[in-house]
């Protein structure tokens, strides 16, 4: 059952002792993490979970999303935080749709 968190703090502690530790930064074909040690492409992780963030007192471009993020390739879990804005930046056909994950 996915869990529900009120903010995006309270998010991150909670799914960091559930494991998710590595802090991963979205590239245009790739997600990297502990300063590009590791360079992790669309077929060598899966989207485990998101939870959407929306700032009530402003505009769409403040939400954010936290995807919960697993690379079973480099034994590595952790979490991928962006905004709805994501979709507008140069990604590659094969991580938009891989974070299009939101049904």
């Amino acid at each position: 059952m996915k869990k529900s968190y009120s903010n995006l703090l309270e998010a991150i502690n909670d799914l960091k002792k559930d494991g998710y530790t590595e802090d991963f930064n979205l590239r245009s074909n790739c997600i990297d993490c502990r300063n590009g040690e590791f360079e992790i492409f669309h077929d060598e992780f899966e989207i485990d979970n998101y939870y959407r963030f929306d700032d009530e007192d402003s505009s769409a471009e403040n939400s954010s999303i936290l995807y919960t993020v697993t690379s079973e390739k480099y034994q590595l879990k952790g979490i991928l935080i962006n905004s709805f804005s994501i979709y507008s930046n140069s990604l590659t056909d094969q991580m938009l749709k891989k974070l299009k994950f939101i049904k």
